[in-house]
Parts: C-alpha cells; structure tokens; sequence
C-alpha cells in the first residue's frame, strides 16, 4: 500500500492588474443576441449598448465586467 501525505498551503487570491479588464455588454432580448464584444473601456460597452437602443429599441442589457485574479501562497506558512 502506498501512502501518501497532502500538505496544505493557505492562498490568498486578489486582482492581477497585470491581467487587465474588459467590459461587455449584451442585448437582453433571446431573439436578439447581439454583443459589444470585449472592450477594454467601460463607456465602449455603455456606447454600444445606447447605439443598440436607437437602431432597434432594445433598451434591457446584461453588462459583464471580466478581471484576472493571482492566488498566491500566504506568508509565513
């Protein structure tokens, strides 16, 4: 039988901003499906999103915001 020992290691995990940020936003309506795809400014999205309303009068968006994370190991154990 072979045995093993696990050793656990605390982490913590915090925002990489080396990663950056993207913000998105999507039309809400099913028969829709229209996205502004990945943006690296918020008012990107936000201006698409108002574009989107004055051409079809869809005015109910779902807006991701999209951040990388670092899990590092905690100190001193």
């Amino acid at each position: 039988m072979t045995r093993s020992v696990y050793r656990f290691i605390p982490h913590t995990i915090r925002h990489a901003p080396e990663g950056g940020v993207t913000f998105e936003a999507f039309c809400a309506l099913a028969e829709c499906g229209e996205g502004s795809g990945p943006q690296v400014e918020q008012t990107t999205s936000q201006d698409w999103a108002l574009r989107h309303t004055g051409r079809t009068g869809h005015s109910l968006f779902r807006r991701v915001v999209t951040d990388y994370a670092r899990a590092t190991p905690n100190e001193g154990q």
